[in-house]
């Protein structure tokens, strides 16, 4: 008798884990059905809008008046290598080193930039050589070396390139020892 209650409820016991079981896998498989249905579906109400900008109705967006700086995505140009320079200071000469990047405006710009890059980093190197050690020190004198960096690569450019390729150049890394 004690041997058939052991059977009893060792069968009782595989029975409500294997429901268990199946109620995680019901609930794991609703609750991704769910978010699918949040994640992608609900995405025709911008193309309602399209179609009736397209079709001139009433409530479309005014078009919007293409600027510079959306003829393209913003795309970055990362020089190869960092550019690196001596310049002097006020106490002693100190070591620099540059990494930049460069941002043009869509792929033909991205294109040309690649194309040239020996041309922008001696042009770039030609501007950091001029400056002075206590001007980089100040922030300032970082801002003003970035512009006179954008300054001579659209000049250098603009003669081979035929027009200005570079919008921005960025110091994504700046080491003064």
């Amino acid at each position: 008798m004690a041997d058939e209650e052991l059977q009893i409820e060792e069968t009782g016991g595989k029975k409500s884990k294997l429901m268990l079981i199946i109620i995680i896998a019901v609930v794991l498989i609703g609750g991704g059905g769910a978010a699918y249905f949040f994640l992608f579906a609900g995405g025709d109400e911008p193309a309602a809008a399209e179609e009736l900008a397209a079709a001139g109705g009433e409530g479309a967006p005014a078009p919007v008046a293409e600027t510079n700086a959306s003829v393209g995505t913003a795309l970055y140009v990362a020089m190869p290598r960092p550019i690196v320079f001596n310049v002097p200071g006020s106490g002693r000469d100190r070591l620099v080193q540059i990494k930049v990047q460069l941002m043009v405006r869509g792929t033909d710009n991205e294109e040309k930039a690649k194309t040239h890059i020996p041309l922008i980093e001696g042009t770039l190197l030609q501007t950091f050589s001029a400056s002075n050690a206590d001007d980089l020190v100040t922030e300032p004198g970082k801002i003003e070396l970035r512009d006179n960096a954008l300054e001579a690569v659209q000049n250098a450019l603009k003669d081979i390139a035929g027009g200005e390729v570079v919008e921005r150049v960025l110091f994504t890394d700046f080491v003064m020892q």
